[in-house]
This record gives C-alpha cells, structure tokens and sequence, in this order.
C-alpha cells in the first residue's frame, strides 16, 4: 500500500496490509482470527512477549473485548451514547462539553468526528494491548462508513480494531452490503466535504453495483509490519520493511 501522508515509529508512506474476507461470517470471527495472528507472529519470532513505548502485551492471552462506549466511560470519563441520536447523528455541542469537562482540549471548529478522534488518541489508544491485546468494538455508525449497524442498536456499526501495546494493528468490519445505505452514506460524505473543502468526488457507482451481488461477509486489514515490529522488538517500523523509502531531502533556503 502507498499513502502520502505523515512518516514516523508507526507510520511509514509504503507499508503492507494482511487482509481477507470470511463470506457469511460474523465479524466476531475476524476478532478470533487476529487473535490467532498476534499468537502465531509471536512464535515464529520466538517471542514470549510484545514491548513497546514502555507497554508489554502477552500476544498468546485471548484479546480483552471493550466496546467504544465502555472505553470512552473507562478511559475518559465520558458518557458518548449520550450524544448520539437514534438515527445516529452526533451532538458534537454535546460531546465538546462532556470531553472539556474531561480536561480534554476542544476547538471551535472541531466537529464531532474530531473532537471523538482526539478522545480516541489522547486517552483510549494508550490504555488499550497492555497486558494482553485489545479489540475495541462497535464504533458509532458516523465513525463507520462501510461497516453495517448493529442488530438491535442502529447507532453502532460492526466495525472493530485490535490493539497491543497501544498500537493499532488491524480494521475489520461486518460489511455493509446495502447499496442504497451505502450511496446514502457516500452523498453524506461529500456534502460535509462541500461544506468544508468546497469540492467533491463522484461516487464509485462500480463499487456500489458490486455490493449489491455481493454475499453478507466480514473483512479485515491488518498492518504486517506493524505486526513484526511488535513481535521481534523493533522501535520503528522502517526498521522491518523490505525498503524503507528514503527521507526527502531538506527543501533549500
């Protein structure tokens, strides 16, 4: 995989992504198959334990499951179903006062989606793979744009990630497979894009045909070389790639 985009321990513009498919499956199962995958990276590194920044992860213990709600009560102090509607919509004058009385930084115009991303980041990501891994699961539907809702609660998704020493290793989703939720989603999209940036992409009508033959299924993305890193004690993560690509030189006075 290529993105541009920051460069730093844990990120890198050129990095590798595991990812599979499990076709009328549960998400649950991808939770059970990184499970799986921490536990076999370990022992063909020959590693008894995951050390990083300080944390230690036993890679061979079950994944501790913690849902976001549960996380953001836990780790922050902050009620978050508490500023979603029923149809999933955030309150974000809700969340900004519940995560500022949390001694969290808020902006003004920082929308919903940032102001849940600097909670994530500053007080849940840390506590999470310490001493064993973390699945933090059912994300709110707004922060879960290809993944389906939730049987029973239409303001969370089947949307999961996997954590050890406080690094994310891996994404999975229950798949959302309904065309017209999902276009209702892209439009969504680019209208907050419009607002903000003042431009807008077509949507990736191929992308949409094809979800409407495709099975209820379950996928996930793991970072590789996240996950070597863990494993044979790397500090950063261009000390593992195959070839690292090289820094830009500094631009002239």
């Amino acid at each position: 995989m290529w993105r541009n985009r920051e460069r730093g321990p844990l990120h890198h513009p050129e990095f590798t992504l595991l990812e599979w498919y499990r076709a009328e499956a549960p998400y649950e199962a991808l939770m059970d198959d990184c499970g799986a995958l921490i536990a076999l990276a370990a022992q063909v590194a020959g590693a008894t334990s995951f050390e990083f920044r300080g944390q230690i992860c036993d890679p061979s213990a079950d994944p501790q499951r913690i849902t976001v709600a549960e996380a953001f009560d836990r780790y922050a102090g902050v009620d978050l179903m508490a500023t979603i509607a029923a149809d999933g919509a955030g309150d974000r004058d809700g969340l900004a006062a519940r995560v500022a009385a949390a001694g969290i930084r808020v902006a003004e115009d920082d929308s919903w989606s940032d102001i849940f991303s600097r909670v994530i980041v500053e007080r849940v990501e840390p506590a999470l793979g310490s001493p064993r891994p973390s699945i933090l699961c059912e994300y709110p539907v707004i922060e879960a744009a290809l993944a389906r809702p939730k049987p029973g609660d239409p303001r969370v998704a089947e949307r999961f990630e996997l954590y050890a020493c406080g690094v994310e290793l891996a994404n999975a989703f229950g798949e959302l497979t309904d065309p017209a939720e999902q276009r209702r989603r892209f439009e969504a999209d680019m209208d907050e894009k419009a607002r903000l940036y003042g431009e807008r992409y077509p949507i990736d009508e191929d992308f949409l045909a094809a979800l409407a033959r495709m099975p209820p299924a379950s996928g996930a993305a793991l970072g590789f070389d996240r996950l070597v890193m863990l494993a044979t004690g790397a500090a950063r993560i261009d000390q593992v790639l195959w070839t690292p690509v090289a820094e830009p030189p500094p631009l002239s006075a």
